[in-house]
């Protein structure tokens, strides 16, 4: 007899391993048994004895199906089908009974899934396991694997923070952005080291499994402050099989969105169709194999403009007609913008048994995507647009050594590459923004008309990014006895980490009103076109001269780690360990350190000691200690009480900084007195420099768990979690104004004098803090046959310091004035504060061979903020400050959007038939997005008091509503939720091409497979 469970992470994360014990039928150990593992799919095999405590351990297996075969001296020979899953070692338990008959059971009775995980017993660690059986039966709204990592507890939905790689994954942890997260595929590093977050895509039907850990992960696990998604892709075997699929959706299938695209308008055009092609078999049969799939994303999206945003765009053309935009006569208003998307997806793995101790594999991978009118948004025209192109690839070579039947090494080399570029849709040399225009659905920038900028109130954006990694690791592990400790170095060499902002000449003008407003005075409208000194207030002119918007590094990164299982009694299991992280030239950029960096040479004459003194260096203190404790009980073990507790570092990805890095991209000039030629002018002048705070610390977050989880029945199981993360030294900007919070001792105090002399500066310094507590309920059903479900429910709360948005540990947190950086106000919820969260999925299996699988998530409302276009916090910039209502400033993420809520819905009947002597299933379906139609703009809310559809009285203290064009009929503003206006259905995310945040939508598929 055999029983199965799940026990701690493998020894290599992107594998999966076996252990247990082998006993008589009394519970007596049973040493010097002889225990194989045979891989189903290639038939090879791995041999080793129990040990003196009859227990047994196989370390860095694939993930798949297994057949485990134990024999011993007097007793009956006993064998078992087992799975082995990614990033888990499954716990078996074999009895043996004296006679001489074969005996054989199986364990599993069904494909392993998400919904069908057992107990952990010797685990502290918070994940779960998605497997090939969930990526291709649960219904995936952007065909991406992160759908379904949304359905592991800590987790959930958040919007790609560069839209530059908007169609990449994102899933955000503990309340973060989602750029704080480490994956790995089959075992290569796969981050984005300039934007933070995953950097390749992958097709779902290329993906074995994947593993999502959300809180104390091992010592192997580095560069990340909150989780990891651990990806391991499929393999050849020695039986032929293979897929074709194809998916399909149109506007027809589509509901009409009543806020961007209300009848009678034509309705928004769309259609997609994904076509996938899978092939996997032997070259060599038990030898040598191969898998390959391609996938191809054909997508004509469009945007669709609002009635009231096609009057604005009107408005704008008109008074182009009218010559008084230089240069433009005239300005093209269409009801919608084409947007269409083109992918291509390939993976190739070859998997070599050298021998019984060495097996190989080897897997390139490439993903090449075309946007056109990408960045247009619904407040936006085409003119704004550009096309996106991205190559991402990347190659994988590995080998598994078996030294000795205790003794494992693991090898990997992983390369990747990135080539992206955006180019204009138009080169006019400026750029007109309106309020309507400046929401939270236009994060990719806020120009109405003309040139985009890349430049948003948040960040700036590339137009060309280039990444070259390479990763280097091996691991070593051993199993004896009581413990099985396991030890690793991580080398990563980034030869090439740059690109470019924009560097051409730019000229912004940021009007106070809409092109509706101006249509009644053109007079006026000239005048805050050139800032003239009768321009609106809040009206503001940038300036922006031509210049070198390159940046490039070369980085290297080392991580060692050392750790241990102890099975320190029957039931008690410890897992402890350490790690040491470090990184070398973080902060030079071609070739140079800060030290040539003209803003820290010109404040060292200035001297501005009070701001910073000194250069920043590479992190040397980075030593992660990591515990965690499961203790089983009960007679099977249907209980297991866990807590843990660790320290996770990592850097923050380089975009937060790149103006830094940007300036020293040519050696300095002397600097040693204000005037001198290689000093910045004063601000009067157009002077600004960018400076990191030489006090770096690499950021990090404690993390405390405790939790239980209890087996009903071998079909139900429930569990509770709690976690804490607390972070320490995330990052921050502090914008210095030159004669308001930034002055000189070298001349007089007024304003005048000051910005003649000093220039406006950003200082960087990781000096932030953040908090998350959630409490994570889960449950889990199974019954054969008839269906499966998974049940998650997360009560969280994430705060952090911020201005006007807050994240945790992202690069998007500024401070509202720099000489009162943790001010009353700037402590508030994150952007991805979800207090309530519900999910829901599975599979029920109905009559005559019917499937309808479903994923439902139901959240709480997402915090914003409204700001104000005008300076209230006396800080002497032009950034938007938190708004001020009746007399009293509101705080950080003060307003909450939309309880969001999408049910996704699989409709499929397969039908198996024989042809040509091979044994295929045809699967048509069906799949709903947002099944009920639920309108979700999320926190996608107005958030500018400029951009409310009725303007308020004043924007430095609003205390009306204007009732008319020149104000004298005004209504009292009685409650913050007046202040609250959707913006549009993008939700929290950007683009056409997601389903989440849209009306909803169907799409029409079948699988075809051998």
């Amino acid at each position: 007899l055999l029983a199965a469970g799940t026990l701690l992470c493998s020894a290599q994360e992107f594998r999966g391993g076996l252990a247990g014990r082998v006993e008589d039928a009394s519970g007596a150990r049973i040493p010097g048994a002889q225990i194989t593992v045979t891989a189903r799919a290639s038939s090879v095999s791995r041999h080793l004895q129990s040990d003196k405590n009859g227990e047994f351990r196989f370390d860095t297996l694939a993930p798949g199906a297994y057949t485990l075969a134990v024999t011993a001296a007097g007793f009956k020979p006993a064998a078992s089908d087992v799975n082995v899953a990614v990033s888990t070692v499954a716990a078996v338990t074999v009895k043996l009974t004296p006679a001489q008959a074969t005996q054989s059971v199986t364990v599993t009775a069904e494909a392993s899934s998400i919904t069908t995980q057992t107990v952990n017993p010797t685990s502290a660690i918070h994940q779960g396991v998605v497997t090939a059986q969930d990526l291709s039966t649960i219904p995936l709204a952007g065909r991406s694997f992160a759908n379904i990592a949304y359905l592991v507890p800590g987790t959930e939905p958040v919007e790609p923070s560069d839209p530059t790689k908007a169609r990449i994954s994102a899933v955000s942890f503990g309340g973060s952005s989602g750029l704080n997260v480490a994956q790995t595929v089959d075992g290569g590093d796969n981050s984005d080291d300039y934007i933070g977050g995953f950097l390749q895509n992958f097709s779902p039907d290329a993906m074995q499994a994947f593993a999502v850990q959300t809180a104390e992960e091992n010592a192997s696990t580095g560069h990340t402050t909150a989780g990891s998604v651990i990806v391991t892709t499929k393999r050849g075997s020695d039986s032929w099989h293979g897929l074709f699929a194809a998916y399909g959706r149109t506007a027809a299938l589509n509901a009409r969105f009543p806020i961007d695209n209300p009848a009678p308008n034509p309705k928004q055009p769309f259609s997609r169709q994904n076509f996938v092609g899978v092939l996997g078999g032997p070259i060599q049969a038990k030898r040598l194999w191969f898998f390959a799939s391609l996938e191809y994303v054909n997508e004509n999206a469009s945007i669709a403009y609002s009635a009231p945003n096609q009057t604005q765009f009107q408005a704008l053309a008109s008074l182009a007609r009218q010559g008084l935009i230089p240069g433009v006569g005239n300005i093209p208003v269409t009801s919608s913008v084409p947007v269409p998307f083109h992918d291509l997806l390939g993976n190739l793995r070859l998997d070599w048994t050298q021998s019984d101790r060495s097996q190989w594999f080897f897997r390139v991978a490439n993903d090449s995507y075309l946007t056109h009118n990408d960045l247009v948004q619904q407040g936006t025209l085409a003119s704004t647009g550009a096309t996106s192109h991205s190559n991402y690839e990347s190659a994988v070579l590995s080998q598994d050594y078996t030294f000795s039947p205790t003794w494992l090494g693991t090898f990997v080399a992983d390369a990747s590459l990135l080539h992206h570029t955006e180019a204009r849709n138009q080169q006019l040399g400026f750029a007109l923004a309106f309020p309507f225009s400046a929401t939270a659905s236009t994060i990719s920038g806020f120009e109405t008309f003309g040139d985009n900028q890349f430049v948003t109130p948040i960040t700036a954006f590339p137009v060309l990014r280039n990444q070259e990694k390479y990763d280097l690791r091996y691991d070593v592990s051993h199993y004896g006895g009581e413990h099985a400790p396991r030890f690793g170095v991580d080398f990563i060499h980034e030869p090439v980490l740059g690109g470019a902002l924009s560097g051409t000449a730019e000229n912004l003008t940021v009007f106070a009103l809409n092109p509706s407003d101006y249509l009644q005075n053109q007079t006026q409208f000239t005048a805050d076109l050139n800032c003239a000194p009768n321009a609106t207030p809040g009206t503001t002119c940038t300036n922006t001269p031509a210049g070198d918007g390159s940046f490039s590094q070369n980085v290297q990164r080392l991580g060692l780690y050392a750790q241990d299982a102890w099975h320190a009694t029957e039931r008690l299991t410890v897992n402890y360990g350490v790690r040491y992280d470090t990184t070398f030239g973080l902060f030079q950029a071609s070739g140079r350190t800060q030290a040539a960096n003209p803003a820290v040479l010109t404040a060292e004459a200035l001297k501005l000691g009070n701001i910073f003194t000194g250069t920043p260096h590479d992190y040397r203190r980075a030593i992660a200690p990591r515990l965690g404790l499961a203790y089983a009980m009960g007679r099977n073990s249907t209980t297991v009480l866990r807590a843990g507790a660790g320290l996770f570092y990592d850097d923050l990805a380089q975009n937060g900084w790149v103006t830094a890095l940007q300036a020293v991209n040519q050696p300095p000039a002397p600097c040693q007195a204000p005037g001198d030629s290689g000093c910045l002018p004063g601000a009067a002048q157009g002077g600004a420099g960018a400076i990191i705070d030489p006090d770096y610390h690499t950021p990090y977050a404690i993390h405390i768990t405790a939790g239980v989880e209890h087996a009903f029945t071998p079909n139900w199981t429930a569990s509770a979690d709690w976690t804490h993360e607390q972070g320490d030294h995330a990052y921050r900007r502090y914008q210095y104004q030159s004669g308001f919070t930034l002055a000189s001792p070298l001349t007089a105090s007024d304003t005048a004098s000051q910005q003649a002399l000093v220039p406006n500066l950003n200082v960087f310094r990781t000096d932030n803090r953040s908090s998350y507590d959630a409490l994570m309920l889960h449950l889990q059903g199974n019954l054969a046959r008839h269906f499966n479900l998974t049940a998650n429910y997360t009560l969280s709360s994430a705060k952090t310091w911020g201005c006007v948005l807050g994240e945790l540990f992202d690069y998007v947190n500024g401070v509202c004035n720099p000489l009162h950086a943790f001010a009353p106000g700037d402590y508030g919820p994150s952007g991805e504060d979800e207090r309530n969260r519900v999910v829901l999925a599975g599979t029920y299996h109905g009559p005559e061979g019917l499937e309808v699988s479903t994923e439902t998530q139901l959240e709480s409302a997402r915090p914003f903020t409204i700001t104000t276009p005008v300076d209230v916090n006396g800080a002497g910039d032009s950034i938007d400050d938190r708004a001020v209502i009746n007399g009293v400033q509101t705080t950080l993420d003060e307003f909450r959007g939309t309880p969001y809520m999408q049910v996704d819905l699989r409709v499929a009947r397969p039908f198996t038939f024989e042809r040509w002597g091979a044994h295929f299933t045809a699967n048509p379906f069906v799949e709903m997005f947002n099944l009920f139609n639920h309108n979700n703009p999320g926190a996608n809310y107005v958030t500018n008091l400029a951009a409310l559809p009725t303007p308020v009285n004043n924007l430095n203290n609003a205390t009306a509503f204007c009732l008319n064009a020149d104000c004298s009929q005004t209504a009292p503003i009685t409650n913050l939720n007046q202040l609250k206006v959707p913006a549009g259905a993008l939700g929290d995310f950007f683009g056409p091409g997601t389903t989440v945040g849209i009306p909803f939508a169907a799409q029409l598929g079948i699988r075809l497979t051998f």
